[in-house]
């Protein structure tokens, strides 16, 4: 949420709450994909970056392909313009998602090698970058956690300067997270995005 609507929530908490319950109920008739796909629309139809960036991420979490989004913004041409449209994908090429990226566009997910484990310290915590993708690891026993380095809010790319004992904050918009769960603890509700690992022949592998 934006601090002008956490402000008028303190200031005005007779009407804006009403808003929110407004725009809730206005869509429970759809699953969440769709909600987070139309919200999508009405941003760009807007203009407001933020709100962009936000609902796309919203629509990715739901289960929305890229291939989905950009068939989203294409279907609303005649409301959008192609202007609109091409503000839009400058705003989503500005995130840098390795999912939008020409080659990773419509691919299957795979398994990728990320490092030696051994090379992983118990309790530890790491920062790496794999096959275009940053990466933090931490190593519990025999258990490694791997998760995407863009935070969840606004895929702000988290650097290792972040990371302090077990607890990384994001410098955007200070959301912290535990890397031992992946949790939001400060400021926000969303976790850290974690990826399938295993082990195999001394390798730490990842799927995405």
């Amino acid at each position: 949420m934006s601090d002008a609507l956490d402000y008028l929530l303190k200031v005005r908490s007779d009407a804006i709450p009403h808003y929110f319950k407004f725009l809730k109920e206005s869509g429970k008739h759809l699953d969440p994909k769709t909600r987070a796909l139309i919200s999508v629309i009405t941003k760009v139809y807007a203009q407001t970056e933020t709100g962009l960036r936000q609902y796309l991420l919203r629509a990715l979490r739901e289960g929305a392909s890229p291939m989905e989004v950009l068939d989203a913004l294409l279907m609303a041409f005649p409301a959008l313009g192609l202007a609109k449209i091409v503000w839009a994908v400058d705003v989503i090429l500005a995130l840098d998602l390795p999912e939008f990226r020409p080659e990773n566009i419509g691919a299957a997910a795979r398994w990728h090698d990320v490092a030696s484990a051994a090379q992983f310290g118990d309790g530890e915590v790491a920062r790496l970058d794999c096959d275009g993708r940053g990466l933090f690891v931490y190593r519990e026993g025999k258990d490694y956690r791997v998760y995407d380095s863009r935070c969840p809010h606004q895929v702000t790319n988290i650097p290792h300067l972040a990371i302090d004992g077990l607890e990384l904050t994001c410098p955007k918009h200070k959301w912290a997270f535990d890397l031992a769960t992946g949790a939001c603890v400060k400021k926000g509700t969303l976790p850290l995005k974690r990826f399938e690992a295993k082990v195999e022949q001394g390798r730490l592998l990842a799927r995405w």
